[in-house]
């Protein structure tokens, strides 16, 4: 079994930090400051060919796998940007996955290159305020008539919607009621956002506001035919290729996270000097911190493996639920500890600790619950009985 980045992977490694290390702490501290999403920045990474590393090369993308959208995810979130910098990019590399797989010739020649060169914005409209994890439920719905759909509905946590323009909505084509199985009947659209008849309204946060998070309300917005992907009815089962993807990156996207912390912190330990010696002596001080580094590294060490799993078509679901779990509590216990190691400046903005906490927050929940996550663990994993 081979740990070590192949040469590709290491130019990888090398070549995004490069681009991020350009965009330091301070630039996403006056985001978080002024709320601006972060133009410059995604307009670089779709330069430096970033936005496409999962997309087929017929498209302009370099077709790679989620173990290098890993590598590069982490380090994007290693370098002071925390999960703003993510979420900026995140939707690129797998949320059009199904257009990828299940959309038409003509649906990725007319799409995907755009996406990958930075000139389409794309947000994704599935969660609903009544629904939350349970997808079946949405209520969103869209209407078959001549020559496409009319919607109705609404959608909640969309990220990127104030700058985003295009969406990929999953809407309900059959009522539940009238569905034979609970998964059937639900559709997914890639289409132009229309604001005249989509109200979106910003949902202020806890963290990376300098990446949106919006209410939509939907009312009667008209999609043309060709804007459905793949077959009116199993748009279910093509948004869960995706999710497996999903997790490891967020996985990865955390531990970065994580790692920036504890680097912050170890720094800050060794040059703090109380009682005449650095703070870094104390154990009270270097444990935590030793803590912390073992779990990351576990944590991407299981992250890796669904990785490799997943890009050699391997059933990764277990490795994927439970590096994403691993990850996101490994990370957050380190910017916590990065805050409490600099004592009363861990709470002043200047030394950015506080904001990778308050960022790397949304790990924990999005975009599935660590208990929903042990609730598949033990059903699929251990052979216990199903319990929601």
């Amino acid at each position: 079994m081979d740990f070590d980045l192949t040469d590709e992977q290491r130019a990888i490694k090398d070549a995004v930090a490069a681009v991020v290390s350009r965009f330091d702490a301070d630039y996403w501290l006056e985001r978080d400051d002024d709320g601006e999403f972060p133009h410059a920045f995604h307009r670089a990474m779709a330069e430096a060919g970033w936005l496409g590393i999962t997309m087929p090369e017929a498209y302009g993308g370099a077709n790679l796998g989620v173990t290098e959208a890993a590598i590069m995810m982490r380090e994007v979130c290693n370098h002071g940007g925390g999960y703003a910098a993510a979420s900026t990019i995140h939707i690129n590399l797998f949320g059009p996955h199904p257009i990828v797989v299940f959309g038409s010739d003509a649906q990725k020649a007319r799409w995907v290159p755009r996406l990958v060169a930075g000139d389409d914005q794309c947000c994704f409209g599935v969660t609903e305020p009544d629904a939350g994890l349970n997808t079946t439920r949405i209520s969103t719905f869209a209407e078959k008539v001549d020559g496409g759909y009319v919607v109705n509905g609404q959608k909640v946590w969309t990220s990127t919607a104030q700058v985003a323009n295009k969406i990929m909505l999953l809407a309900r084509t059959s009522r539940f009621e009238d569905s034979k199985r609970p998964t059937d009947g639900i559709s997914v659209f890639y289409t132009d956002i229309d604001r005249e008849k989509m109200e979106i309204k910003r949902i202020p946060k806890m963290g990376r506001k300098a990446v949106d998070s919006n209410a939509v309300f939907i009312d009667n917005l008209f999609i043309p035919d060709e804007d459905l992907i793949g077959e009116e009815g199993k748009g279910f089962g093509y948004i869960l290729h995706s999710l497996n993807p999903e997790r490891v990156l967020v996985a990865c996207e955390a531990i970065g996270i994580g790692q920036d912390a504890l680097a912050r912190a170890a720094k800050y330990a060794g040059e703090r000097v109380v009682f005449d010696r650095p703070i870094g002596m104390n154990q009270g001080i270097q444990h935590p911190l030793a803590e912390d580094w073992m779990h990351l590294e576990a944590a991407y060490a299981i992250a890796m493996k669904a990785a490799w799993l997943y890009d050699n078509d391997r059933p990764c679901g277990a490795e994927a639920n439970a590096a994403k779990y691993l990850g996101a509590k490994a990370a957050h216990d380190a910017c916590l500890n990065a805050v409490l190691t600099h004592g009363g400046f861990g709470y002043a903005r200047e030394y950015h600790v506080e904001r990778l906490l308050r960022e790397v927050t949304v790990t924990r929940i999005a975009p599935v619950s660590e208990q929903l996550i042990k609730c598949f663990i033990a059903e699929k994993v251990l052979d216990l009985p199903r319990s929601y």
